[in-house]
C-alpha cells in the first residue's frame, strides 16, 4: 500500500512533463502544418533522372537487359533443333 504514495506523484509529475512537451511544441509551432510534408515525398524534384546531376538525356540510369546480347545464358536461338 505504500507504493502508492510513490506512484501518485510520479504519474504527477509525468503528465507535468507532456502537458509541458505539448503546450512548448503548440506555442513553437510544430503543429502548423501536417499534410505538406507527407506530400513533398509525392513531387518529382529532380526531374527524369532521378538524382541531382544526372542526364535527363540518358534516360533511366538501369540498364535493361536484352536476351539476345547476353553471354551468360548458353541457349540456342535455333529454338533446340541442332540436337
Amino acid at each position: 500500500m505504500s507504493i502508492i504514495y510513490v506512484l501518485i506523484p510520479l504519474s504527477l509529475l509525468l503528465l507535468g512533463f507532456a502537458l509541458w512537451a505539448f503546450f512548448w511544441a503548440v506555442r513553437n509551432d510544430q503543429f502548423d502544418d501536417l499534410d505538406s510534408p507527407a506530400l513533398d515525398v509525392l513531387d518529382d524534384e529532380y526531374g527524369p533522372g532521378g538524382r541531382p546531376g544526372a542526364d535527363p538525356a540518358a534516360g533511366s540510369t538501369a540498364r535493361s537487359r536484352d536476351p539476345s546480347t547476353d553471354s551468360s545464358t548458353n541457349r540456342s536461338t535455333s529454338g533446340g533443333a541442332d540436337r
